[in-house]
């Protein structure tokens, strides 16, 4: 039987790394028997203080760009080193706290770049990390965030360029405006050439137009996209002396006496009312009424809304109206108008779902989620489905609302980070963060807010999600593969389970690329629900575990272990000592919190 061993010098507890990317291989001087095979590698101590603060200059670099660098605290004799996939690709002495790198020539790749010392007793220590993203698209990995509030206090000298500067240390590519419009049916606040110095939404608050122009401005400057937020189907009070047709209208029975529509609450602007959105007389008007906002203001697309399942309904003549179909057409129709714009349609609880990714002509998949998909395992089977309707070419982005309940005023530290641990992980990304993190469908509200740790996590699970996008999200579900992990301590009282998650265990989601395995462990064991909603904020903080000895079956010879995970080192990769026999190959994982990341290399 074949015997591969790679030794290690130190307790896996203190998060110590076989650098074997670095480091030569050194013989072993013990006697073996000539069918077997075995091997040694220097161990470097590793351990973090994460105190240097680093960003970067935009959100995403196109292939060669050049990636503009700053940090603070630098400390003497730091160095700076870039990996992708593990894999150091480049490094050198840091000796300034503002430097560029050439981004590497491979498109829609992932890096982290982490600053670290020596100390004299040859421990690594991680100062800080940050994530890299070249991808000469945003669609391709999206990171979806929002604004939702363009009033007059939005103009003060920093506010628009600190919120935004958030988003870009997120990595945050892409922006919905939400409730940026004047009215559905004419969303531009004025005309074509004479832009309203403000007007009022659908809630009667003020939006400047100088505000929208600003967080359009500032965003384009960070690479981001701008998406404009606006109905399919949406009209006001006073809509036929604005050119809308009554030929138009979507009804609730055949006999055109009630029409559709959606109650809004009194003292707001109007409730909105419904129109077909595959008739060719409102298609024509809306294209228009966009050529007006996208003459007048720098938007890059189209984020389009829909309500979800409204039942049977009826245009104008009685005939029925396929909502999806109509979805499908309308999406068509806007592309074709404006064929350089980008378009995001959501899916309400998946309805139109398969039909909208049919089209082939929205950047990415959207669903916001609500409470008949709120198990973590519908997280995946909305994953999982948007590959299959879009043959596996466009990624999925959740509008999934935290802490819905709103018993607190702050967000459940532990319910938004092993939701987004679970999103990440199955491959997907999460709308939520914006000009301040979101808790509702209506965006403006700020009833709940991120305390300075929950705000701190955020950064290091998307410079997670970020460096490590090829292994997370390179790959569809077509590549998942089962890999059952079994503790082999039983004092350690340490239960997996192979997805979906169940009570009391940690879940391993696993995917097979590229001569690698990447295998997800997910730290359900201490949930105290399987929703990923946490509607009354009582999820609670998973035990850690350290140390946790395990086996696994693959087929192969493994040439390396490494795992990363965004609760440690700043997502930092570290090298693991382990043993194969056979099939049978064993290690120490060295830490679970909420996420950590196994990749075995073959």
């Amino acid at each position: 039987m074949k015997l591969l061993r790679i030794l290690a010098f130190a307790v896996l507890a203190t998060g110590l790394s076989c650098n074997s990317c670095n480091k030569p291989g050194q013989p072993d001087d013990s006697p073996q028997d000539p069918s077997q095979k075995s091997g040694i590698s220097d161990v470097t101590p590793v351990t973090s203080s994460l105190s240097v603060e680093l960003s970067t200059d935009k959100a995403l670099y196109k292939p060669g760009e050049t990636v503009r660098f700053k940090a603070d605290n630098v400390p003497s004799g730091a160095k700076v080193r870039y990996r992708h996939q593990g894999t150091v690709v480049a490094e050198s002495p840091l000796t300034a706290e503002e430097w560029t790198w050439t981004a590497p020539g491979g498109d829609f790749m992932g890096y982290l770049v982490d600053v670290y010392t020596m100390r004299s007793d040859g421990t690594e220590v991680i100062q800080g990390t940050i994530a890299v993203d070249v991808s000469s698209h945003w669609t391709h990995f999206p990171r979806y965030g929002f604004v939702g509030d363009f009033g007059q206090e939005k103009l003060t000298d920093g506010v628009i360029e600190a919120e935004m500067a958030f988003l870009n240390r997120c990595h945050i590519n892409g922006i919905q405006f939400y409730d940026w419009h004047n009215k559905h049916h004419w969303p531009l606040g004025g005309t074509r050439g004479t832009l309203d110095r403000k007007y009022r939404d659908i809630a009667n608050r003020d939006v400047y137009n100088a505000a929208v122009q600003k967080y359009i401005s500032v965003q384009h400057s960070y690479g981001m996209a701008a998406m404009f937020y606006n109905l399919c189907y949406g009209i006001l009070d006073g809509a036929r002396e604005d050119g809308v047709k009554e030929e138009w209208f979507l009804y609730k029975g055949r006999n055109k006496n009630d029409q559709d529509s959606h109650e809004l609450p009194a003292g707001w602007k109007s409730s909105i009312y419904l129109v077909d959105p595959s008739n060719d007389g409102w298609l024509d008007y809306l294209i228009q009424r966009n050529d007006d906002v996208y003459a007048s203001l720098d938007f890059d697309g189209f984020h389009i809304d829909q309500l979800g399942s409204r039942g049977t309904r009826y245009d104008a003549s009685g005939n029925e109206v396929n909502l999806p179909v109509a979805y499908a057409k309308f999406i068509n129709r806007m592309k074709a108008a404006h064929p350089d714009k980008e378009l995001v349609f959501n899916a309400v609880s998946s309805y139109g779902a398969s039909m909208i990714a049919g089209t082939g002509n929205v950047g990415f998949l959207y669903n916001e989620v609500w409470d008949s998909e709120k198990q973590f395992k519908d997280l995946y089977t909305i994953i999982k489905s948007n590959d299959a309707y879009s043959n596996h070419t466009r990624r999925t982005v959740l509008a999934a609302y935290m802490n819905y309940n709103h018993k607190t005023t702050e967000f459940n530290n532990p319910g938004v980070l092993l939701a987004d641990a679970t999103i990440f992980a199955l491959g997907g990304a999460h709308l939520e963060l914006g000009d301040h993190m979101l808790c509702s469908e209506y965006f403006p509200s700020r009833a709940v807010k991120m305390n300075s740790s929950l705000k701190t996590a955020i950064v290091r699970y998307y410079d997670f999600m970020t460096a490590y996008e090829n292994l997370l999200r390179g790959v569809s579900s077509q590549a998942e593969v089962s890999v059952p992990v079994t503790c082999t301590d039983a004092s350690k009282a340490v239960k997996f389970a192979v997805w979906p998650p169940q009570e009391g265990m940690i879940t391993t989601y696993a995917k097979k690329l590229d001569k690698k395995i990447v295998v997800n462990l997910i730290n359900h064991s201490s949930a105290d629900q399987l929703s990923w909603r946490d509607m009354d904020s009582t999820m609670p903080k998973p035990r850690t575990y350290n140390s946790v000895p395990v086996s696994l079956n693959v087929e192969g010879e493994t040439k390396r272990i490494w795992c990363a995970s965004p609760d440690r080192h700043g997502g930092a990769s570290m090298d693991l000592a382990f043993e194969q026999s056979g099939s049978t190959l064993s290690f120490t994982v060295p830490f679970l919190e909420y996420w950590t990341m196994l990749v075995i290399e073959f």
